[in-house]
């Protein structure tokens, strides 16, 4: 999803690039890697990840291999290339029961495996002492691939009446939003963590009212908490990201509602 976000976004602004992707390139394979950097580049982005949250859980050594073995081997390879490496994060890496939105330097205290990968994948960026930039994002949607939004599209659409979730809340990512503003922050030479979002917050339910009202569905929505849909991952209750780092550099965050409307008016076929 993130990736093709990318790719159009190169295409439109007239930038070379190259995408690699599985079986081409295993990200994990220090071997494999060390052949694409033959050539020369001048940074690299990483947007593969393991992100099956459940899934995490039954097998957190796949999960690792995705979000902290090939984090590792690219920082490696960036450090030796001397080019900056971009990652995207999650919001999962923190425990969820704040009161206020999680600044980038906040404790990261992930509640299960999928978080937990992610942490240690941020940890060995760190640790490798590439030029890097992290960007935290949550709750990523776009016109294509399986997202909450296109889920919800078709269900709100298919369905006379649907229960979701109210006790959960962070903020929605338009991936289209988050390549672009990721790219700015790689051309001013910014490093460190971010935190990318699309601005304002809301509940999964609320999300998906919003969803229908723009669609002009009429699929009845109802609220309901979390424990009575249980998962085997443990979700965090509140998962606001502060974005103040990088409104200060780049301006506000546009609404989530906004980049919703937007992403709605060109969805690919449900």
């Amino acid at each position: 999803m993130l990736g093709r976000a990318f790719r159009e976004l190169f295409a439109r602004d007239n930038r070379s690039y190259e995408g690699f992707d599985l079986p081409q390139l295993d990200a994990a394979d220090a071997a494999q890697v060390a052949k694409i950097f033959a050539r020369p580049w001048s940074a690299l982005i990483n947007c593969a990840a393991f992100t099956n949250v459940d899934a995490a859980e039954a097998d957190e050594d796949v999960a690792m291999r995705g979000n902290a073995t090939a984090p590792r081997v690219l920082a490696e390879a960036c450090a030796r290339a001397g080019i900056p490496l971009v990652h995207f994060s999650t919001d999962y890496v923190f425990a969820g029961n704040a009161q206020r939105p999680y600044v980038v330097d906040a404790l990261v205290q992930p509640l299960g495996a999928y978080g937990r990968t992610k942490a240690a994948g941020e940890a060995a960026i760190r640790s490798s002492g590439v030029r890097h930039l992290i960007v935290r994002t949550s709750w990523l949607y776009a016109p294509w691939a399986n997202n909450f939004v296109r889920t919800m599209a078709k269900l709100t659409r298919d369905k006379p009446s649907l229960k979701v979730v109210n006790d959960q809340r962070g903020r929605p990512t338009s991936a289209e939003h988050l390549a672009a503003t990721t790219l700015a922050l790689l051309d001013r030479q910014a490093t460190g963590t971010f935190h990318v979002t699309d601005g304002g917050e809301c509940t999964w339910y609320e999300f998906t009212v919003a969803i229908a009202q723009k669609l002009a569905h009429t699929c009845a929505i109802t609220p309901c908490t979390t424990a009575e849909f249980p998962r085997p991952a443990q979700r965090p209750a509140y998962s606001v990201l502060d974005l103040s780092k990088v409104e200060a550099l780049l301006g506000p965050m546009p609404d989530w509602n906004d980049n919703l409307a937007s992403v709605l008016a060109r969805l690919e076929p449900l």
